[in-house]
C-alpha cells in the first residue's frame, strides 16, 4: 500500500487544483483521496512517495489509433498536395490497400518492433492507455497476426479493436461478400481467441454503406463485441446516425454533422471522438466541437495516428488544433483526452479520473496545466505512473 503525498491534485473539471493533497494506492487502484493532514491512520502504508508539491492529473488516454502497420505512404502526401483526392488515390490501389500489401508481407517480428517503437512514443507523451486498431491486413491470417502482436506490446495498457471492415480487399468483388466472410470466418475466431472486444467499420461513400454495415454490426454485437464507427468524415453519410441508433461506444471523425445529429449526440451515451490532426493533414473542415460541447454531448480527442491520412503521434498538436480551430477551452481539452477518451473506450468506471476504485494512472510534473497543449511538438517534462508504478519514458 503506497501513500502519495504533498501533491497539487487537479480536480475532475481541470479548472482548479488543491494543494497539499494525498492519495493511497493499493494493488494499482486508488483507495483513498483527500487532504494530506487527514490521511486515515488505520491504513498500513508500506511506502510513502513525496511528490514535492508537483502538479498531479490523470494520464492521457489515446482512444483512436492505427499504430500497427508496415510500409510508408509518404508519396501519397505529395499526391494530395497536387490536388488528387483521398478517394482517387484509394481507387487506384493506394491508401489503405497500399498499407495492406506491406503489412501482409511484414514478418511478425518486424511488425512487433515497429509497433513497439511507436507505442513508446505515445508512452513518452504521458499515455497510459492506448487503443490500436487492426485493419491493415484484411484477411484472416494477417488480421490475427496483427492482433496477436498487440498482446506482446509492453508499456501502456493496449485496447485492441478489430477493424477488418476498413476497406474491401482485392480478393472480394463486393462489400457484402467481404462482410459476410468477416462474420462467418473471422469474427468467431477473433472472439474465441479473445484478440479484441471491440469492432470498428469505415462507413463512407465508396467504402461501406449503411445497409450492409448495419447487418455486419448487429452480427458483431450478437457475438458480444462492443462497436465503434468511423463516421461522417468525408460527407454527411449515415455512419453517425447508425452509431447513435445502435448505441455504439463512439462515432469517430464526425466532421459533417447537422443540428439534428448534434442534438441526438447530446441525448446519447455515444461519444463523439474528434480527430483534428487528421483533418489538418487532409485539409478538411474541423468537427463542430463547440456546438457538441455546448449541447451537452461527450467528446474525446485522439490522434488517429496512421500511415496515410495522419502520420503524426503528436498529442500536443491535437490539443493545440482543438483550442485554435475548434474553440475548445484548455480544461475541455484535458477532459476530452482523459475522461472523454475513457468513455469512448467503455473504461470510464476504472480510468480517466483520479477517484477511489479507479486505476492510479497519473502524470506528475513541475509544469502548469497551461504549459500543455500550447507548444506543438513539445510535452512538458513529467513522470508517468501506471497503476501506481513510475514508468521510465525518457522524460522526467
Amino acid at each position: 500500500m503506497q501513500l502519495f503525498k504533498n501533491s497539487k491534485l487537479v480536480n475532475a473539471d481541470f479548472k482548479s487544483h488543491q494543494s497539499k493533497m494525498a492519495f493511497i494506492v493499493n494493488n494499482g487502484l486508488i483507495e483513498w483521496v483527500g487532504s494530506q493532514n487527514k490521511v486515515p491512520k488505520h491504513y498500513k502504508i508500506s511506502k510513502a512517495v513525496d511528490l514535492k508539491n508537483k502538479l498531479v492529473f490523470p494520464s492521457f488516454i489515446e482512444c483512436h489509433t492505427h499504430t500497427i502497420f508496415a510500409g510508408s505512404r509518404a508519396a501519397e502526401f505529395e499526391l494530395r498536395n497536387q490536388g488528387i483526392s483521398y478517394l482517387e488515390i484509394a481507387q487506384k490501389g493506394g491508401g489503405i490497400l497500399a498499407s495492406m500489401s506491406a503489412t501482409r508481407k511484414a514478418p511478425a517480428g518486424e511488425l512487433l518492433k515497429l509497433t513497439q517503437a511507436r507505442v513508446n512514443n505515445f508512452l513518452n507523451q504521458g499515455v497510459s492507455t492506448l487503443e490500436i486498431k487492426s485493419g491493415y491486413a484484411l484477411d484472416l491470417k494477417n488480421e490475427v497476426k496483427m492482433l496477436e502482436i498487440l498482446k506482446k506490446i509492453k508499456g501502456p495498457q493496449i485496447i485492441s479493436t478489430f477493424l477488418g471492415a476498413h476497406a474491401r480487399p482485392p480478393e472480394f468483388a463486393e462489400n457484402s461478400a467481404y462482410l459476410q466472410y468477416l462474420v462467418q470466418k473471422v469474427l468467431p475466431i477473433i472472439k474465441n481467441k479473445n484478440l479484441a472486444k471491440r469492432v470498428d467499420i469505415f462507413i463512407e461513400n465508396k467504402f461501406f454503406e449503411k445497409a450492409e454495415s448495419i447487418v455486419y454490426l448487429k452480427k458483431a454485437m450478437e457475438l458480444g463485441f462492443e462497436i465503434t464507427i468511423h463516421a461522417n468524415q468525408l460527407s454527411l453519410s449515415t455512419g453517425a446516425d447508425l452509431a447513435l441508433s445502435l448505441g455504439a461506444q463512439s462515432a469517430d471523425h464526425v466532421i459533417h454533422l447537422n443540428d439534428s445529429l448534434i442534438r441526438n449526440f447530446s441525448k446519447s451515451k455515444t461519444v463523439a471522438v474528434l480527430l483534428p490532426l487528421a483533418d489538418f493533414y487532409m485539409k478538411c473542415a474541423y468537427p463542430p466541437a463547440r456546438k457538441l460541447i455546448d449541447a451537452g454531448a461527450c467528446v474525446a480527442l485522439a490522434t488517429d495516428y496512421n500511415p496515410g491520412s495522419c502520420p503524426s503521434q503528436d498529442l500536443s498538436l491535437v490539443g493545440l488544433l482543438a483550442r485554435l480551430e475548434m474553440k475548445m477551452t484548455l480544461p475541455e481539452v484535458f477532459k476530452a483526452y482523459t475522461w472523454g477518451a475513457a468513455k469512448a473506450l467503455g473504461i470510464e468506471s476504472t480510468e480517466g479520473s483520479l477517484e477511489v476504485k479507479k486505476a492510479a494512472n497519473f502524470i506528475c510534473t513541475d509544469a502548469e496545466l497551461s504549459d500543455f497543449f500550447y507548444s506543438a511538438g513539445r510535452t512538458p517534462a513529467h513522470s508517468l505512473f501506471i497503476r501506481g508504478k513510475e514508468i521510465k519514458t525518457g522524460l522526467s
